[in-house]
């Protein structure tokens, strides 16, 4: 029989909790919209205790947990080189074919999603393969957007010509943010690179005169190609897609050389790197600079797309969600990072009919994974 103890304070978090939380929102959700709360709160304190239970059990670690820690990877690896390539054609076709039977709001969606996986890749260079925890990435991603923006609108520039101007510019900001953390570690990396996001989301939503504050700039230059503008979602779906591949084969090309050998060995021991004769200073503030200069290139890509820009898309909760679809892929994998991208952009979009309920099925998603999976799905086991 079970601790009397234990019984009351399961009593307590499961069930007198979520209700306390009703009854303070009674007044501005209403009697129903209360109870919903409360019936949400329970259900996914439960779902949440299950699953951590669930993953204490011996035998379900035995026969369930360990096969799925081991999938996929274990599995590609077993296959070779050739089943790899048969999936990566495959996918590679789905993406390039899929839209074409799409309408305007799902290759809308997808393009996001694209863009994303440009972020992802950015960021899985300093987090996934060198080991820095950078948590101010959504300003590299709003210093190249801010670029291209008042390029286009006070100078008339180009897409083209501001592309490499926001992506330098940017890359600029990653050398000196790489500069100065050069001594700091884990969390203290952490704290400066989330200084510097708020920084910059203040320097974009106070600097009326170059910014145009918390209004945003609207009417940013869309791409051109002589007569040929790009308007539709299909247009830029295409075109972001062109510098996700670009960016993925230059990433993959310099991972497998000894700059990327060099990341890796950094991430796993920096002090042993830099003792084998590894210029640790510069290797690291190179990952910010290529990292910065993706993110650059993927702000001028959101500006031209949307053709307004706002603070409100460049704070440091992009950045976890940027962070997080990393995570959820794999760090240190590039496909990994592509396909957590493609998910959390897609996914809360196929639960969206779900209205309330999307965001605790979608939580809970995640913390299965987190939990069942932790190295993500496409990421290898240390």
């Amino acid at each position: 029989m079970a601790n009397p103890a234990v019984l009351k304070t399961r009593l307590k978090k499961f069930l007198l909790l979520p209700l306390w939380f009703a009854l303070l929102a009674w007044p501005l959700m209403g009697a129903v919209g209360a109870v919903q709360l409360a019936g949400t709160l329970v259900v996914g304190a439960l779902s949440v205790s299950a699953i951590f239970s669930l993953s204490r059990s011996e035998g379900f670690k035995k026969v369930i947990l360990t096969p799925v820690r081991l999938f996929p990877t274990q599995i590609l690896e077993a296959r070779g080189d050739f089943f790899k390539k048969i999936l990566m054609a495959g996918g590679a076709a789905i993406v390039i074919i899929l839209p074409l039977f799409l309408n305007n709001y799902y290759v809308d969606i997808l393009s996001l999603a694209a863009l994303y996986a440009l972020l992802a890749i950015g960021l899985n260079i300093t987090v996934g393969y060198t080991g820095l925890l950078d948590l101010g990435y959504a300003a590299f991603y709003g210093i190249g957007a801010y670029t291209y923006a008042i390029l286009s609108t006070g100078f008339g520039l180009s897409f083209w010509l501001g592309l490499p101007v926001g992506a330098v510019l940017a890359a600029f900001f990653g050398l000196v943010l790489g500069l100065v953390t050069l001594r700091l570690r884990g969390d203290y990396l952490a704290i400066i690179t989330l200084g510097f996001v708020q920084i910059v989301y203040l320097c974009l939503n106070n600097w009326n005169a170059v910014t145009q504050g918390p209004n945003g700039i609207m009417q940013i230059g869309r791409p051109a190609l002589g007569s040929f503008v790009f308007r539709t979602p299909h247009h830029f779906y295409y075109l972001i897609l062109f510098f996700v591949v670009l960016a993925a084969l230059a990433v993959h090309r310099m991972l497998h050389s000894q700059i990327g050998r060099a990341w890796i060995a950094i991430r796993e021991d920096e002090v042993a790197a830099e003792a084998m004769g590894i210029d640790t200073t510069r290797i690291k503030t190179l990952a910010f600079v290529l990292g910065a200069a993706i993110a650059g290139v993927a702000g001028v890509l959101f500006a031209a797309r949307y053709t307004f820009i706002s603070p409100e898309s460049f704070t440091f909760l992009e950045s976890v969600r940027i962070l997080s679809m990393v995570v959820l892929g794999g760090m240190g994998s590039l496909p990994g990072a592509i396909l957590g991208a493609f998910l959390l952009t897609v996914l809360p979009e196929m639960l969206r009919g779900l209205a309330n309920y999307r965001m605790l099925i979608f939580g809970i998603a995640l913390v299965v994974m987190m939990v069942f999976r932790p190295q993500g799905l496409l990421g290898k086991r240390s």
